[in-house]
């Protein structure tokens, strides 16, 4: 099975010495709703995942960022995260604009190593949260 391709953000406050990283409150679907995710969303058929990822956050959060390091998972370099899609996520820091809930959102929240467990993560990015919060410093 081809699981269809979903791009992310671990958007931190600063990609050599990261300490907060920021969460989004997903407010639909139903099913997922209140629940938390890295920003980002499903690329487009031809479309190149880091224009993808640009794309997303400037639609989901309304943001220009610098891209740093992909966070490379275990599955063949990205992240299962259900039956049908597999992520690719990237350290990124703000260059433009304040984030905003703009689009399938209804809250943001930066999290710190103290913190990071506070919210609800979604079933996929748990795995993917326990990686990260070794690098929070």
């Amino acid at each position: 099975m081809t699981r269809r391709l979903v791009v992310a953000a671990a958007l931190v406050d600063s990609l050599e010495r990261p300490s907060r990283l920021l969460a989004a409150r997903r407010s639909r679907p139903a099913e997922i709703a209140g629940r938390w995710e890295f920003p980002g969303g499903k690329a487009e058929p031809g479309e190149e995942p880091h224009e993808a990822l640009h794309r997303e956050l400037r639609e989901e959060l309304g943001v220009s960022v610098a891209l740093g390091t992909e966070l490379r998972g275990p599955d063949d370099g990205g992240w299962i995260i259900t039956d049908r899609h597999v992520l690719r996520l990237w350290f990124a820091t703000l260059l433009s604009g304040e984030p905003e809930p703009l689009v399938e959102h209804d809250e943001l929240r930066w999290l710190d190593a103290g913190t990071l467990w506070e919210v609800d993560w979604l079933d996929g990015d748990v795995r993917i949260v326990k990686t990260l919060a070794d690098l929070l410093g």
